[in-house]
């Protein structure tokens, strides 16, 4: 049985490009990470006039050019799976600034459909273009497509149907790098899966990862394409890349100058006043408290406590827990078995039940409202806003994306830092994770705790933020790499489609009942060993001196021990405490140990996503950056003889 054609789908972010993709293939998409790297990467059949084809959404680029690695995945899927069709998705108010990217396809031979998406809105700014003028300029199919209302699904299969090898010509850049193209051409013997005149044109741009391999495969012909180009290079006071950059651009404003027609002054809708007050300095901060807020009554109050309480209690502890309880006592008489499975930590009344009754809810609420966030395009406008907070810390304001995540859930957060392009982004957004960013379930018993007295609040709030940024800081200092570099493409504000927020609500929710459960579980099983083994009793033992040392009385040691099995069983155990705590020890106690370890789960991720050494060196750091705070805290407050 032969396989089914392969259709791609490219494209900047925020084009709607998992809109289309959904559109050709329902929800039945599968994620997994691209082979040798941790960029994942959605596919999806399709049927089109009855032939089956493999759909594959890659990650966002702006340029065959990668800098990120969700770019370099894309340019390696588009140079290693042959395509029927490559739809190139852009977003139809940006048609002058998202050509280069189609020009740069169009050199690389690929077969090219050009999909102008969110038309709906261009319309609505009065944006009108001429796809039938478009096409024949590009010499490609061009479709006029409103996703989110499946306007344009129906020509889009319709072109991929009836795709013939694409008439595209190459558009010629200045004479002198197109006398570069022409005297070279024919001497690359080598099939690198696109067409010569951009290997051509990417070995001029000194690529590293072109300029590798065709030095590997023909090193003579590269000595020889290397000695031509530095002769070119010499010609132009900008490098080779940017000089490119700005031949594609002028010749995109051509193309666009003869099919789009705009009008003169741009009305400024509501949605783009709103926009612009997302990303203001002061008012930016102002919605951002708002959304915050929003998300935390949602999934802190509602999710956290109400639904959570109600299945805890009502569902799980009354028709679930019991009768497991008393069928695995009837039918295992060895204690130690009945502990396995049941009682306190047992994997039924701790893993199983941990894992549905108390963070499913949270995880779908968070989930949810995440999608919203994501949805509406506010997300890159937050990234916006906090870029320079974030570039202190050896950040770009793209890591907002896993920190907003860690207060739904860690674990997931830290998966979720794949996404940053730098590998030194990465550990320091992992380590900012396990220090200082609480989960939902954590946060919500902390607030609940901290609810009745806002100067506690505030003590502790402003403790937690200081130490982010402290550390963030310090980070950035001391681990070695480049400053981040910062580009992402701003989407209009539009109101999510509800059938989009459930679509994405269930598969991420399918990711975690996948690969999360499976981690509590194990949790379970740790914890039983560790009680076994009497190994918990020397933990105790050994956090007691600590915990002294903060101002603490011993038995707080317990509460720090299991919240690092489950983050708000720590913050559960001072709550039943907290009458026999003062105000001061109290939040002497939140600062730490929301600070203090992460939970077993996110240190299995941490460990898989940033190797064994780095986990234990993150892991070790926060241990004694969450005990030398609470430390500096308790002495703080009673050298100012301050009586919270």
């Amino acid at each position: 049985m032969a396989l089914p054609e392969k259709i791609l789908i490219v494209g900047t972010p925020n084009v709607g490009k998992s809109v289309i993709f959904n559109a050709l293939t329902g929800r039945y998409a599968t994620v997994s990470n691209y082979p040798g790297t941790t960029v994942d990467v959605f596919r999806g059949p399709c049927k089109i006039c009855g032939n089956a084809y493999e759909i594959i959404d890659t990650p966002g680029m702006y340029s065959l050019v990668p800098v990120t690695e969700e770019e370099r995945v894309s340019r390696t899927i588009l140079l290693k799976e042959k395509a029927r069709v490559v739809i190139h998705v852009i977003d139809g108010k940006n048609l002058e600034r998202m050509l280069p990217f189609t020009l740069q396809l169009i050199d690389a031979g690929l077969p090219v459909v050009l999909v102008l998406n969110i038309m709906d809105e261009a319309e609505r700014l009065d944006i009108k273009i001429d796809a039938a003028k478009l096409s024949k300029e590009l010499g490609l199919p061009v479709i006029l497509a409103a996703g989110a209302l499946n306007r344009g699904i129906k020509e889009l299969k319709d072109a991929i149907d009836s795709y013939e090898p694409s008439k595209a010509s190459t558009f010629p850049l200045d004479s002198r790098i197109e006398k570069f193209v022409s005297d070279n051409t024919g001497l690359l013997k080598k099939n690198y899966g696109v067409a010569e005149r951009l290997m051509l044109l990417w070995l001029l741009q000194e690529d590293p990862e072109v300029t590798a391999l065709v030095k590997a495969k023909e090193p003579a012909v590269f000595k020889k394409l290397a000695a031509a180009r530095k002769t070119l290079s010499g010609k132009y006071k900008d490098h080779m890349s940017y000089a490119l950059a700005l031949l594609r651009q002028k010749r995109a404003t051509i193309i666009s100058g003869k099919c789009e027609l705009s009008p003169e002054k741009p009305r400024l809708l509501a949605e783009e006043a709103l926009s612009r007050l997302t990303m203001h300095p002061f008012f930016g901060l102002v919605i951002l408290v708002l959304v915050l807020l929003v998300v935390y009554l949602v999934v802190g109050v509602f999710g956290s406590k109400i639904c959570v309480d109600y299945i805890e209690n009502n569902i799980f502890g009354v028709y679930i827990i019991p009768p497991i309880t008393r069928f695995v006592e009837a039918v295992f008489p060895w204690v130690a078995v009945q502990d396995l499975l049941v009682h306190d930590y047992g994997i039924f009344s701790l893993g199983i039940r941990y894992s549905f009754a108390i963070i499913l809810p949270i995880v779908s609420l968070f989930f949810f409202m995440f999608a919203i966030i994501e949805d509406s395009g506010y997300l890159p406008r937050l990234a916006m806003l906090i870029d320079k907070i974030f570039k202190m810390m050896g950040l770009s304001g793209r890591a907002v994306i896993p920190m907003v995540l860690g207060l739904g859930c860690d674990t997931m957060a830290t998966i979720v830092t794949r996404t940053l392009p730098s590998l030194r982004e990465r550990v320091i957004a992992t380590f900012l994770l396990a220090l200082a960013i609480p989960c939902s379930a954590q946060l919500g018993l902390i607030m609940g705790l901290l609810s009745a007295n806002i100067m506690m609040f505030l003590v502790w709030f402003g403790a937690i933020f200081l130490i982010f940024m402290v550390v963030g800081w310090l980070s950035a200092k001391i681990l070695p790499g480049e400053a981040p570099v910062f580009f992402i493409e701003v989407p209009p504000l539009r109101f999510p489609k509800v059938k989009n927020l459930v679509i994405k609500t269930y598969t991420r929710l399918e990711w975690y009942l996948k690969e999360v459960i499976p981690m509590f579980i194990l949790v379970s099983l740790l914890i039983w060993a560790g009680r076994l083994t009497g190994l918990f009793q020397l933990a105790m033992k050994a956090l007691n001196y600590p915990v002294k040392w903060i101002g603490l009385p011993e038995k707080t040691s317990e509460a720090f021990l299991y919240g690092f099995f489950r983050r708000d069983y720590g913050a559960a155990g001072l709550r039943d405490m907290a009458g026999s705590l003062t105000h001061n020890q109290l939040v002497v106690a939140l600062v730490t140990i929301t600070l203090f370890l992460p939970c077993v789960a996110q240190f299995i991720v941490m460990v898989k996503e940033r190797g064994i050494k780095t986990g234990l060196y993150i892991s070790a750091l926060v241990l004694v950056i969450a005990f030398a705070s609470g430390y500096a805290l308790n002495e703080l407050l009673n050298i100012l003889r301050i009586t919270l």
